[in-house]
């Protein structure tokens, strides 16, 4: 398996790899990361659709990505996906997805042609002081000792970070400033979560600096990230016979360790192009240390379908592809009247549960409490308010200042209450939400990164609130008169509270080694995917983290022979790296810095140098001097 970049490699067919219709797969589950791994194993591993089988212990496809009308309770989304252009590998696959509306259209033309006509981004971005606009202005507000703080981390190695928080390099300069509030709200990272990601992130969205305070750098689906995204890819699945097993958990994959070596293959990335193979083979992407080349194979399955426990006994040309932990494992839904239970307890079956049973085998695979230890560290809530009739829209229209039912873009991305002592966000992304949605109602989501602190409004902490009482909290953050809060959430909008015990799981301090590589070495006949697998410079949290190691573990398994896109270079291209310097400056050139009488006069010397080259030009063509 190798980095490709460029249409050469985006737009050829790999050839049929040997041997493939000798074997059989095996998937577990039916997240993002899985359903992508089996779409790879019938477009470019081109095995028989037949001999694919996913396992689901819930009686649903979609992982994380849900969106349902349920039975007595109403419509859940218990979160949403913001998509960016460069999210190389899911364009590649949603392009041979057909579209689940028009005939003849892909995935990818419809969601292009959306956001195309109707681009996204948000005329209010954070409120306070009960609906007025917070007046950021789009300004980050960051210090010259933030920018330089940021600016460390940046440039700090990997390795230095490993098992450190955030707060371990930013300050009050940071936490304190515009910027922070953007980020933390839009990526739900809390300040104790992992340093390293916080500098994986900066790098991969580096090109999107200048969009984050009005989200002009988004894109979003028409329809919930279920509808939109997992059903299409279902549908394509089983039109190629592909069988989907429900209700069937799998507790447990038995491997036999030893007895030699296993397959030797380059290290990750190894290809073609002599830049990324540089890079590959350079020890910047450092390796799990607790590798070996011992040989690793998986030889049976331990599964329990409806209660009835039974074994699926594989060999060498059986894979499987493992979906390690769960961001939403162990989620409960409230309703409009009751609290959404807190239920932390792991169990069998589940993804956490498997993982701790894998990992015990070889030291590899990862080491799950890292991640699952602490559910109070990586919980939020969300909650999804469906509104009935036409009484509360007007409150929503007066804050993102667009009318919420023409299908268009609404909020363009969360809007932010400042003030909230739970630090609520809340969305509309465009109407209707679901297909089946009326036409006079709307779909909110809402969220709160500090469930454990009382409400402004309701007293109450978010956790212990039944929907009524969330919705009631919006209300009065959105401004709307206190004698009419009680009846509107009450009688004219239906709320559905979900907690997440590990939503956030993956944000935790970590360091190389936590998460197993999609396929460890010495690997015979398995592959991790999701976000619990590791791979190179890529950020987890997002759509394609989970597509990009499904398309990994299958093309290394069977050595497709076409390159997988490399993440997205713009962290080596001087053109984001100048503009963001810039932005995050609010526009502020760097000549504008507060700097000593030696620091000043060693800068006014290297621009003098510099005048009249092409480094000066571009200098100023974005604005650094």
């Amino acid at each position: 398996m190798y980095y490709s970049n460029g249409n050469y490699e985006a737009f050829a067919r790999p050839k049929k790899p040997a041997g493939v219709d000798q074997k059989n797969a095996y998937i577990i589950g039916t997240g993002l990361a899985a359903l992508s791994a089996a779409c790879y194993l019938v477009r470019d591993g081109q095995m028989p659709g037949d001999h694919i089988h996913i396992l689901e212990k819930e009686p649903v496809p979609g992982g994380a990505c849900d969106g349902a009308d349920i039975p007595g309770l109403g419509y859940v989304m218990r979160g949403g996906r913001e998509m960016d252009n460069h999210f190389e590998v899911m364009w590649d696959l949603f392009r041979s997805i057909p579209s689940i509306e028009t005939e003849g259209v892909s995935v990818l033309d419809e969601y292009y042609w959306l956001n195309k006509e109707d681009p996204n981004y948000s005329l209010c971005r954070a409120t306070k002081d009960l609906g007025k606009d917070a007046g950021f202005q789009g300004k980050f507000g960051l210090s010259d000792k933030a920018s330089q703080e940021i600016m460390k981390l940046f440039f700090t190695p990997d390795e230095e970070l490993y098992d450190k928080p955030i707060t371990d390099f930013f300050d009050d300069e940071v936490l304190n400033s515009n910027f922070w509030l953007y980020w933390r709200t839009m990526f739900a990272f809390e300040n104790w979560h992992s340093a390293l990601e916080m500098k994986l992130y900066i790098k991969r969205y580096i090109h999107h600096i200048g969009g984050l305070p009005d989200f002009s750098a988004l894109r979003f689906t028409r329809y919930n990230q279920y509808e939109s995204m997992i059903l299409p890819m279902v549908k394509y699945l089983e039109s190629h016979g592909v069988e989907f097993r429900y209700n069937t958990k799998v507790e447990n994959v038995e491997f036999a360790i030893g007895g030699g070596d296993g397959p030797k293959r380059e290290h990750t990335g190894v290809g073609q192009d002599t830049i990324l193979k540089i890079q590959a083979i350079s020890g910047v992407f450092k390796r799990n240390p607790y590798s070996s080349p011992t040989k690793k194979l998986a030889v049976r399955l331990d599964v329990d379908h409806e209660g009835e426990k039974s074994s699926i006994d594989l060999t060498a040309d059986d894979l499987v592809f493992i979906t390690n932990g769960g961001c939403v494992e162990n989620s409960t839904m409230g309703s409009q009247n009751s609290p959404a239970a807190w239920n932390p307890d792991l169990k069998p079956g589940g993804g956490w549960d498997m993982w701790r049973n894998i990992a015990k085998q070889d030291p590899s695979f990862g080491h799950p409490d890292k991640f699952c230890s602490d559910p109070q560290a990586t919980k939020w809530m969300s909650a999804t308010v469906t509104t009935l009739d036409k009484e509360i829209p007007p409150y929503i229209q007066r804050i993102c200042k667009r009318d919420p039912f023409t299908g268009h873009v609404v909020t363009g991305g969360i809007v932010t209450v400042t003030d909230s002592n739970w630090l609520l966000s809340w969305t509309l992304n465009r109407q209707q939400q679901f297909r089946d949605q009326p036409k006079d109602q709307l779909c909110v989501w809402v969220y709160g990164l500090f469930p454990d602190k009382p409400g402004n409004y309701v007293k109450k902490p978010m956790a212990e609130c039944t929907g009524e009482e969330i919705c009631a909290e919006w209300l009065y953050h959105m401004g709307v008169p206190t004698d009419k809060i009680e009846a509107l959430a009450k009688r004219h909008a239906n709320t559905v509270p979900v907690m997440m015990p590990y939503i956030t799981a993956f944000f935790m301090p970590r360091a190389a080694g936590d998460r197993p590589d999609v396929v460890p070495d010495g690997a015979v006949n398995f592959a991790f995917l999701g976000q619990f697998a590791e791979t190179p410079r890529d950020t987890i949290f997002t759509t394609e983290y989970s597509m990009r190691t499904g398309m990994e573990a299958v093309y290394t398994l069977l050595d497709v022979d076409r390159g997988v896109p490399e993440v997205w270079g713009s962290v080596y291209d001087v053109r984001n790296l100048l503009n963001a310097t810039v932005k995050l400056r609010d526009g502020k050139p760097v000549t504008d810095m507060k700097l000593n009488f030696v620091e000043r006069a060693v800068l006014g010397k290297v621009l003098k140098k510099l005048d009249g080259s092409d480094i000066a030009t571009l200098l100023r063509e974005y604005h650094v001097i």
